[in-house]
């Protein structure tokens, strides 16, 4: 039996940490055709974005692009490497685009120690379990943090009553201090939540934890796919309702049509379609609807022509873009930061695979958090029902932790 992909993060990092390496970075879930891919160690820099044709593997991310100079974090920060390990269907195995074998060090993580142990990896690396687990001190939000974000979905009211903009993603933040390891952190709420698109990523500027249930780009062998969710029923709620709500579908099927538009502007001709759409699918704390665009590319096609059709994610801005865009930025007094762009891979042959970065927990070097929340607003929207959904969206991490004494 092999361990899990939490395991060996951590016995990664552990071993990182004493030889003096940069970290690994990790994408668990769904990503790149498999269950998980991790960089064992990656110096992930400011200002690096996907390469157009990258001949190695690319793991970083892009920042949301409004009110950017005002975020805490680099606008896009992403690293380099040769090799990636990859699990798929349980086992773990060692891609190199120069064909050499994984270091010893890599292949150590992966040695099982047993199932007496509880599934935890060799002994050499179990100081790594010792440690204090981490806890998360949450900030209530405050009476102003939500009169600002009432305001903010009140001017978008407005704006689509006038006729400016169909839809906004509308969006607030939590703060919190965390007492412990990032790396231990992550992989708390990664086993709690187990989110389809999670990743970890660590440089000299911070932290980036994401839980993300969102697809926003996945390239692979001339195709690309995108999934936006739109349209959210706290979890105790009959998914039926969700399916059946009208504004919850006119805000996913907006959305579908801008992402349509998106991709229709570097697809092959007649090749974007909508292989899913309205399906309702769990998310931790949350129902969700889902949908699906998928389009054909040419090889001439390159990263940053996908990008720039297509960034940011429609589901995280609203429709028309370019003017929901700045609106958002005349409305939100905080930058979204990480929050709302996009996590993930890069690696050869054009293969892409991004998150939508919601569920995204920025941490600094001091323990200092923030998580982004928020929703998208239609004429249909009440501005009560709007912050509530923000406070749905947050508590599967916020409560994911003990609650300290």
């Amino acid at each position: 039996m092999s361990p899990s992909a939490l395991d060996v993060l951590r016995s990664l990092h552990h071993h990182c940490t004493g030889a003096g390496l940069p970290p690994p970075a990790a994408l668990i879930g769904s990503w790149y055709g498999a269950d998980a891919v991790i960089a064992p160690s990656v110096e992930i820099v400011a200002g690096l974005a996907p390469p157009d044709d990258p001949d190695r593997f690319w793991f970083g991310y892009l920042g949301f692009p409004v009110n950017a100079s005002k975020a805490p974090f680099p606008t896009a920060a992403g690293g380099l490497v040769d090799g990636v390990l990859l699990l798929r269907d349980g086992q773990w195995s060692w891609t190199d685009v120069t064909g050499s074998d994984a270091p010893d060090w890599v292949t150590g993580a992966l040695r099982w120690s047993g199932p007496d142990d509880g599934g935890r990896v060799t002994a050499r690396h179990e100081r790594s379990y010792r440690d204090p687990e981490p806890i998360a001190h949450w900030q209530t939000p405050s009476a102003h943090r939500r009169d600002e974000h009432r305001r903010a979905v009140t001017n978008a009211l407005e704006a689509i009553g006038a006729g400016e903009i169909y839809q906004a993603c509308i969006c607030t933040r939590f703060d919190g201090v965390l007492d412990g390891d990032p790396v231990d952190f992550f992989g708390a709420v990664a086993a709690a939540t187990a989110p389809r698109k999670a990743a970890f990523l660590q440089g000299d500027w911070g932290t980036v934890a994401s839980f993300s249930p969102e697809t926003f780009l996945n390239r692979r062998d001339g195709a690309v796919t995108s999934s936006p969710i739109k349209g959210t029923l706290p979890a105790h709620g009959d998914p039926r309702d969700l399916a059946m709500s009208v504004k919850d579908v006119a805000e996913n099927v907006m959305i579908v049509d801008l992402v349509r538009n998106d991709l229709g502007r570097v697809a092959a001709v007649g090749s974007v379609t909508v292989p899913e759409l309205l399906t309702v699918v769990g998310a931790p704390g949350v129902w969700h609807l889902v949908s699906t665009v998928r389009a054909e590319l040419s090889d001439h096609i390159g990263n940053d022509a996908l990008l720039e059709a297509t960034f940011p994610p429609a589901s995280v801005t609203g429709t028309p873009k370019i003017r929901a865009a700045e609106l958002i930025a005349q409305w939100e007094p905080l930058s979204r930061g990480v929050y709302c762009g996009a996590i993930g891979i890069a690696g050869p042959e054009h293969a892409l695979d991004l998150s939508v970065a919601i569920r995204t927990v920025e941490i600094d070097a001091d323990g200092q958090m923030r998580l982004g929340v928020g929703g998208g607003i239609t004429i249909d929207s009440d501005v009560d029902r709007e912050w509530q959904e923000c406070l749905d969206k947050a508590v599967a991490i916020v409560d994911a932790l003990p609650i300290p004494p």
